[in-house]
């Protein structure tokens, strides 16, 4: 009797009312996203962020997904932030989540144009580096995306 009474409660509420329902009674995550972005030659924009820790300030572009806006454009709005370059992206290489209420999100992304100009409150340098010869101090896991989407590495790790 009282299944069927919050069955039909539920029906009768709809979607807005529905859906702010959902949202309070579940974990809210924020969504982390990188762009393994790659310029004709086959080389990795990387850059060196002024926030990171000192040991390991080398990674990708990231930034965190807003309200309202896909996971893709998140990675072309961080690049263009961080750097001015224009990206577009392409095939998710990793979903990952599990660190707090946080989950993360990974794109290739091919360079398509721009004049770079850095963001100085983030980030203090960029190259573009071929996969041979990655940076000293380059996170681990983006060295990870890196390599793994060139040898074709699904997002479970798995060749």
């Amino acid at each position: 009797m009282v299944n069927r009474f919050i069955g039909a409660l539920w029906h009768r509420l709809r979607g807005p009312v529905q859906w702010r329902l959902m949202w309070l009674a579940h974990a809210t995550f924020m969504v982390g996203v990188t762009g393994v972005v790659r310029d004709d030659e086959g080389r990795v924009l990387l850059l060196h962020h002024r926030l990171w820790r000192k040991d390991t300030p080398w990674g990708l572009p990231t930034g965190y997904a807003r309200r309202g806006e896909t996971f893709e454009q998140t990675v072309v709005r961080e690049v263009k932030e961080e750097t001015n370059l224009d990206v577009t992206p392409g095939p998710l290489v990793r979903l990952t989540s599990g660190y707090r209420l946080r989950v993360e999100a990974a794109y290739e992304a091919r360079f398509t144009g721009g004049t770079p100009r850095l963001d100085p409150r983030e980030i203090l340098d960029a190259g573009w580096f071929p996969v041979d010869e990655l940076p000293e101090g380059l996170i681990a896991s983006h060295r990870e995306l890196i390599l793994g989407s060139v040898v074709g590495v699904d997002s479970q790790g798995a060749p």
